[in-house]
């Protein structure tokens, strides 16, 4: 029985014909190249050409958004119109087979570079549950992280170690424990702590998870620690093994600069749930007209078998707009082949002054809720930033202002004072 194709939506800008920009990008990506050859029989375009399936005509511009583009057919003396509009392909799977890295040279490979277009970005993928085969999803997702975590009706809050480089294994420790037994449910290394010579991972979770263990003794609730494990392949189990066999419950990785392979290397050994930190995601996706949006590229990584996912903030420190995370949100909640559930990771200049909005655009405490200066600093130290997060969080869910909760939580009071206006 025939396996369904792969099908991806794209917005694209052109000065030229779409229904010509979409069947080179149809092309080029398939069985064809700039010129015809003499192997592209057309029997063999009938099997492995990919088809386009429908164009929706947007909006047009007077001016193009990249660089570069070779305009066409536009009569003299006439300044060129820049059409944008949806195109939706269908890449036969017998291209590809169940082959993430190869998909995604298909869908977000060289058609970025062509020069009829002024504008390209992938939108979404419909992948066939053929891939479920070969790639086993997440491991843990949203259930088995609760259940490591010990946390079932709330967000699960966590905070990032700060300074991001430069402390000792000893002072993170000290930190972790400090937040520990203020009640912290996650921590995680920055994305720019791995494996240094000043904070060499081996010592740094001897000595963090000496600290998580002894807490968890004392209070029968483990906190979960992301190590950052990004590495070489070999070097990222060797750190996985690490972290399983100090006792603790998470591994973070960067997910574009490991990689699809790496990853997927990774996931095939790990009995952890993986972090997955997508700094650099600015580069895919910040141009509204070049690269891919998030609810193609989440799918990528449920499908290669990450657990977490950060999808920034609210009100957050860098470019996206409150919309587009909270679609980001909505995509990682939408069911993928019965399952492959990731927790969305919240993160970003979070604290506790966004927590209403929050609950109530997203409608679910299936999260992450991370800030890092949100909670370090506080005016009186990290416990009392925690507890500020913690009480925001309850006055969301109350639907109580914040500043009508803060008259008895002076923990709440303070961050209120400090970062700014509330919901």
């Amino acid at each position: 029985m025939p396996i369904d194709p792969i099908i991806a939506t794209y917005l694209i800008e052109t000065p030229n014909s779409v229904e010509q920009v979409a069947e080179t990008i149809a092309g080029e990506q398939s069985s064809g190249t700039f010129l015809a050859v003499p192997g592209e029989t057309e029997e063999l375009k009938s099997r492995a050409r990919a088809q386009v399936l429908s164009i929706e005509r947007l909006d047009a511009v007077g001016q193009p958004s990249l660089r570069g583009v070779k305009i066409k057919d536009v009569p003299t003396g006439e300044l060129p119109v820049f059409q944008r509009a949806t195109v939706t392909i269908a890449f036969p799977f017998d291209n590809i087979g169940c082959n993430l890295p190869t998909l995604a040279a298909t869908v977000c490979g060289n058609l970025f570079e062509l020069s009829d277009h002024s504008g390209c970005k992938l939108l979404d993928l419909e992948l066939p549950r053929e891939f479920a085969k070969r790639y086993p999803g997440p491991q843990f997702g949203v259930e088995g992280t609760r259940r490591l975590v010990g946390v079932s009706e709330r967000p699960i809050v966590g905070t990032i170690i700060k300074p991001s480089v430069g402390l000792s294994p000893a002072q993170t420790a000290e930190l972790v424990k400090e937040l520990g037994e203020a009640g912290i449910d996650f921590v995680k290394d920055d994305e720019l702590m791995a494996d240094p010579p000043h904070s060499p991972l081996e010592r740094r979770v001897e000595l963090v998870m000496r600290e998580v263990n002894r807490l968890a003794d004392a209070t029968g609730r483990k906190i979960m620690v992301a190590f950052n494990i990004s590495d070489e392949v070999d070097a990222m189990r060797r750190h996985h093994d690490t972290v399983l066999q100090a006792g603790g419950t998470c591994v973070m990785v960067s997910l574009n600069h490991v990689g699809l392979a790496g990853v997927s290397a990774l996931r095939s050994e790990c009995q952890l749930p993986i972090h997955g930190h997508r700094n650099g995601w600015g580069m895919f996706t910040r141009h509204p007209l070049l690269g891919i949006e998030y609810a193609a590229y989440q799918k990528l990584w449920r499908a290669v078998g990450v657990d977490h996912m950060h999808v920034n903030g609210l009100q957050n420190k860098f470019w996206e707009a409150d919309d587009s995370v909270v679609a980001s949100i909505a995509a990682l909640r939408e069911p993928m082949w019965g399952g492959y559930q990731a927790m969305p990771v919240i993160s970003s200049g979070q604290w506790g002054g966004q927590a209403p909005e929050t609950l109530r655009r997203i409608q679910t405490q299936d999260v992450l809720y991370v800030a890092g200066g949100g909670i370090m600093a506080h005016p009186s130290g990290p416990a009392a930033g925690l507890r500020a997060i913690q009480q925001a969080w309850q006055a969301a869910v109350l639907e109580i202002p914040l500043d009508v909760y803060a008259e008895e939580h002076p923990e709440l009071r303070q961050t209120l004072d400090k970062f700014g206006k509330t919901r």
